[in-house]
């Protein structure tokens, strides 16, 4: 199987979870369109006023991000795989009055249908999972920045990665060593969801993301490790502040999430 059949196989598992996501509590679609910003506290830190800035948020799901920074007076572009969750984010955009667009594509096709550069790529949360290497997406982002203009990316930290799905022990490769095929029953926001498909995604390392953004020219600026995640998305975490979800592995906490923003030279 190439990697084309991979993809085949993760736009139908991203058009079922949508339909999941978008009535979910984790994702809370009501109080967001009532004017949540779904940006989280480091995200807001880190970017700061982006009012008259272009963005382009690549793998934006349903669009709450892209909304929300089009709600802080950002210029937004959405992409994204699955044709439901592009859907969705067109008809929030309208039901919004904002001026979002969102383009359907897989990532590394990305600029078969954009043409223009941005202020900003910005890039979180389970996204490069589901690709298999970073040099032909790093090539991507730097393509779409501006001269000057800088990649936002927020990610799970590669050592959380390897925690197995009960997260209590190490189940899966730091390094990319290839395809990891499986099937789940649900999906992250609900385990009990009438979902049941093969899923794909690969391993990345540190090493893995700070080299691919130094071949395709972007300059890291900023590097962050985070022990807590935003996001109460797996198992067997404690909320310890609100919107800080921890794991303690054998009482050791991993680092759970990585911050990097990197300018293009």
């Amino acid at each position: 199987m190439d990697n084309q059949d991979h993809f085949k196989s993760n736009k139908t598992l991203w058009e079922a979870r949508t339909l999941a996501h978008v009535k979910s509590d984790f994702y809370d679609n009501e109080s967001f369109l009532e004017g949540r910003n779904t940006l989280n506290a480091a995200e807001l830190k880190t970017l700061g006023d982006i009012s008259g800035k272009s963005v382009i948020h690549l793998q934006c799901h349903f669009g709450q991000d892209t909304l929300s920074m089009a709600r802080m007076g950002a210029t937004t572009v959405g992409v994204d795989i699955s044709e439901e969750a592009i859907r969705v984010a067109r008809d929030m955009n309208s039901q919004l009055g904002l001026n979002s667009t969102f383009v359907c594509c897989n990532v590394l096709d990305t600029l078969e249908h954009v043409k223009d550069t941005f202020d900003i790529v910005y890039v979180t949360f389970g996204a490069t999972c589901w690709l298999p290497d970073l040099v032909k997406w790093a090539d991507v982002v730097s393509t779409l920045l501006k001269p000057g203009g800088q990649l936002y990316y927020h990610e799970f930290h590669p050592t959380f990665y390897i925690i197995d799905d009960k997260l209590k022990k190490i189940g899966y490769p730091y390094f990319n060593t290839g395809a990891i095929v499986e099937t789940h029953r649900g999906t992250y926001t609900d385990t009990s969801e009438d979902i049941e498909l093969k899923e794909v995604f690969w391993s990345h390392s540190m090493s893995d993301l700070i080299m691919a953004c130094i071949q395709s020219h972007l300059q890291i600026d900023v590097l962050n490790e985070y022990d807590f995640s935003p996001y109460n998305c797996f198992e067997n975490m404690t909320e310890v502040e609100t919107g800080k979800f921890v794991l303690d592995v054998n009482g050791i906490r991993l680092p759970h999430t990585l911050e990097l923003v990197a300018t293009k030279i």
